[in-house]
């Protein structure tokens, strides 16, 4: 009988071990974390964001829009930089990567982000003159005064390097004619590069033109005391020093 209750005993003690087993909490995994949210994933680590970084200036500057679409969505910075300053953004204006840049402008990305020599992507389509890059760009609000390296506007190098088409469309499509006269630090105007560093042929004629009509003043004088029609008729430049003379 003794035996029994024995028996009797120790299986009750037995299930009440067992009891508080299955209660008792599983111990975690070594090196795993568990969430501080219920249902959220852990953030992603450096290393890996960096690599979405890298991959995200690489996919802009070759223009690939779905990559672009895909690493945002991943987490890569849209403000993003390369060894040499350069954002997404900047990287895909310089080699005109429309596509690329539309959907960067629509995550938000700074037009006027300085790069390392201290450019911005609105200022770099003045430089080439991609009448495309400009439109996907305006969208973002760029700040027409913010001057590009050498302090002048986008129409200083447009100027220079005879982009009219540039120069009729940012024209139309923006207020830069209120900063149309600003002197860079070599001391020239946008009309006055046209006319001094162009040259002389067509789009250089139409260039001046437009910064004419614009309201571009042709009376403002170089560090050494020349006008643009001083520059043109020095040159040989005829058409232009027409164009200039008919304003002065």
């Amino acid at each position: 009988m003794r035996a029994r209750e024995g028996i009797g005993r120790r299986a009750a003690l037995a299930a009440g071990v067992g009891l508080l087993a299955a209660c008792a909490p599983v111990p975690e995994p070594r090196g795993h974390r568990v969430p501080a949210e219920a249902g959220r994933a852990p953030l992603p680590g450096p290393r890996l964001v960096e690599a979405w970084n890298r991959d995200l200036l690489a996919a802009a500057g070759a223009g690939d829009a779905a990559a672009v679409v895909r690493l945002l969505g991943l987490g890569a910075s849209v403000e993003a930089r390369d060894g040499e300053g350069r954002g997404p953004l900047m990287l895909a204006a310089l080699a005109d990567r429309v596509e690329a840049a539309r959907v960067l402008v629509e995550r938000g990305a700074d037009p006027d982000a300085r790069d390392g020599l201290g450019d911005t992507p609105w200022v770099t389509c003045g430089v080439t003159g991609s009448v495309a890059m400009m439109t996907a760009i305006l969208p973002a609000g760029p700040d027409l005064a913010v001057p590009n390296r050498r302090g002048g506007s986008p129409l200083h190098p447009a100027a220079e390097r005879g982009h009219a088409d540039y120069v009729r469309e940012v024209l139309a499509a923006t207020d830069i004619e209120s900063v149309i006269d600003r002197v860079n630090y070599n001391g020239w105007t946008a009309l006055l590069e046209a006319v001094a560093l162009g040259d002389g042929g067509a789009p250089h004629r139409e260039i001046v033109a437009a910064l004419l009509d614009a309201g571009a003043d042709a009376a403002v004088r170089d560090r050494n005391g020349r006008t643009a029609l001083e520059h043109a008729r020095s040159r040989g430049h005829r058409e232009i020093a027409d164009l200039l003379d008919g304003v002065s």
